[in-house]
């Protein structure tokens, strides 16, 4: 079996790549450690509610062929992501607006609120922000930090604001605007039915594996090759260039060192009996002190419909060898060391690596998209 690409992945990153490759008459054999595709956007069905099983993902964007891209995949609804924040036994909306500053200080204006923060931020005296903690004081003053910034970035990072380096926080939003929309991008909603069917229809007519490993497929593929007598194997695979979108740093065995990442955990409960557990898709709380970052109520977001609710609690945790890497530690330290294995990379013109964990890059889904048509097209040149 001839291939001209093995994907390795069966994400958005992959699926988009597999589609423009295929449109072109090139061919693709996927393979996925996982027992399912769609990577990280995979969504189920539990009584008429879509479950996204790693965590709320909204699609928004700004680009406007990005946009049409994936309604050409789905029906989009028209959700709106306004989260909220449970901090003791206050509610704040997010972003950090006019409806959140009237809530903690009781103003009503924004030039009250921009004074309000401008006195705070001049009382703590901070010049040079040496660390996560001064320069969110900094920039919002320590009402918005205490409450709202300390114990949520706390518990994602596993650190205190105080070790964390100033940079990670270049900018915090404040919008003195009573507007709940947490993305300024022009287009947002969420597919209705959920993600999987997008990748579904990007993958159709496509070999996919699930279930194995990139290691233990080139081993199969290693002992099938060798284990035939003439040399050809119907069940042996054979391609010309190899599309990786697994941990970067894996691929090269760790010959430099572990990059690091930030994992995470969830717990799912369906409530038959209970129609409307919190009134709002995405619940954030902010104690260090509560384990969990927020709460998701799936049926949100497609306003309410199925039977019941499904309800997931989603903690951070550190990341070990053998864990699922969810987010790259963008620091100083690991953007050091991701630039030796990006110019290793280049030893091997046949592998192309792409996606958040071969880039070693956060991407909202969006650019996920985009960087896979670039990565296509330039394939295709």
């Amino acid at each position: 079996m001839k291939y001209d690409y093995l994907v390795v992945g069966a994400g958005l990153f992959s699926a988009v790549f597999v589609s423009e490759m295929r449109k072109a008459g090139k061919s693709c054999y996927v393979i996925e450690k996982r027992d399912h595709i769609a990577g990280n956007i995979y969504t189920e069905e539990k009584n008429g509610i879509s479950v996204h099983k790693y965590g709320a993902h909204i699609f928004h964007t700004s680009d406007k062929e990005v946009w049409d891209y994936v309604n050409g995949l789905a029906e989009f609804n028209h959700y709106i992501n306004s989260p909220v924040a449970v901090y003791k036994d206050e509610i704040y909306n997010l972003p950090f607006n006019m409806n959140t500053f009237s809530k903690m200080w009781g103003v009503r204006t924004p030039e009250e609120a921009k004074a309000k923060i401008a006195r705070q931020i001049a009382e703590a005296g901070i010049k040079e922000p040496a660390n996560l903690e001064e320069q969110a004081i900094s920039l919002a003053g320590t009402d918005v930090y205490e409450k709202l910034v300390k114990g949520y970035t706390e518990k994602q990072w596993g650190r205190d604001c105080k070790d964390l380096p100033a940079f990670i926080i270049k900018r915090l939003p404040l919008r003195f605007v009573y507007d709940n929309n947490y993305f300024n991008d022009r287009y947002q909603g969420i597919p209705i039915g959920g993600y999987t069917q997008m990748v579904e229809k990007l993958l159709a007519d496509t070999e996919v594996e699930t279930g194995i490993t990139y290691k233990d497929f080139l081993a199969r593929n290693d002992r099938i090759r060798s284990s035939a007598e003439d040399g050809t194997v119907p069940e042996y695979v054979e391609y010309d260039k190899i599309l990786y979108t697994g941990m970067i740093d894996e691929f090269f065995d760790y010959c430099y060192g572990e990059l690091s990442y930030r994992s995470l955990r969830f717990e799912s409960d369906y409530l038959p009996d209970v129609d409307n557990y919190q009134g709002n898709a995405v619940v954030n709380y902010t104690e260090r002190e509560i384990p969990y970052t927020r709460i998701i109520e799936h049926k949100h977001f497609e306003f309410g419909k199925g039977d019941g609710t499904v309800v997931t609690r989603e903690y951070p945790a550190d990341w070990h060898k053998g864990d699922e890497p969810y987010y790259p530690v963008n620091d100083e330290k690991n953007g050091a060391l991701y630039e030796r294995y990006s110019e290793l990379a280049k030893s091997k013109p046949d592998v192309l690596f792409g996606g958040r964990l071969g880039q070693y890059k956060y991407y909202d889904m969006d650019k996920v998209i985009r960087a896979a048509l670039d990565m296509a097209a330039e394939e295709l040149a």
